[in-house]
């Protein structure tokens, strides 16, 4: 924690508050010409703990992923957590030892690190689909691995 003395605490203060005195306007003139826009709307999607990482080689890596109508991968595990948020269309997903799903357009999902995914494929056979996949990874092995 940082630590400041009496003194200079004042002075912030007192700086701080000549700072927002001089930008201050007339309750008049800043009405006439406020151009403040609306706020942003701001939701959590969703909220997920992570398993410890090795913080000196922390990487984030955002990956698009498109399947054709019917297009599918092989079984597969990654070495990292994986947050999928789909963009369009509708994606089945199954990590082993979970229940199969199918999550489309806004919905999300997680993959623990090695997670076998054993079903990743398109819902449709009319519609392709296409999510993005984020990596939280501490680790340099490949972002996928087949499994047999």
């Amino acid at each position: 924690m940082l630590s400041i003395d009496s003194p200079t605490r004042l002075a912030l203060v007192v700086a701080c508050g000549a700072i927002v005195g001089c930008k201050s306007q007339p309750p008049q003139v800043a009405a006439a010409t406020s151009t403040t826009p609306p706020p942003a709307s701001v939701r959590t999607i969703r909220s997920q703990a992570l398993p410890e990482m090795n913080g000196k080689r922390l990487e984030v890596k955002l990956i698009e992923v498109s399947y054709p109508p019917n297009g599918a991968s092989r079984a597969h595990s990654h070495p990292c957590a994986v947050f999928g948020y789909v963009l369009e269309g509708a994606l089945r997903s199954q990590v082993r030892g979970d229940t199969a799903a199918t999550y489309r357009a806004g919905e999300t999902f997680y993959e623990p690190p090695n997670g076998v995914h054993a079903v990743s494929a398109n819902a449709s056979t009319k519609e392709p689909v296409r999510f993005l996949a984020t990596f939280v990874c501490d680790s340099t092995r490949p972002l996928t691995t087949p499994v047999p």
